[in-house]
């Protein structure tokens, strides 16, 4: 029985059948608890496949996630425009130049200037 009183029960349709569970008796209950394990396997199941997927996939050498933005030659053009120096020893390129020229953002060219050794 529910706080109030009353009998809970819950009323499952389908297209094929309709079936009334009764949830304040022990045998809906335990009906409840079974398809709750059903769908908590069904869950482990997706998922086990989802990460076996994903390993076969890095096997054959494909990685997840969005190509890069800037090519290694890119990357290395961008590189050099930022190391570039004027005559009087400042630096030609504003990041925000050099990304304007490759068209992409600020945090971009930081990133793929991170992962190039210094020259």
């Amino acid at each position: 029985m529910s706080p109030s009183g009353s009998h809970r029960s819950v009323r499952t349709v389908s297209r094929y059948t309709a079936l009334v569970v009764d949830t304040s008796t022990a045998m809906g209950r335990m009906f409840f608890q079974i398809l709750g394990s059903i769908a908590e396997f069904e869950h482990a199941l997706m998922s086990e496949r989802t990460h076996d997927g994903l390993a076969a996939a890095r096997t054959r050498g494909r990685t997840g996630g969005q190509k890069p933005k800037l090519a290694p030659r890119q990357a290395k053009i961008a590189q050099q425009m930022y190391e570039e120096t004027g005559p009087d020893g400042r630096l030609m390129y504003t990041v925000e130049q050099i990304a304007a020229e490759f068209g992409v953002t600020c945090p971009t060219i930081y990133r793929h200037l991170a992962t190039l050794p210094a020259q």
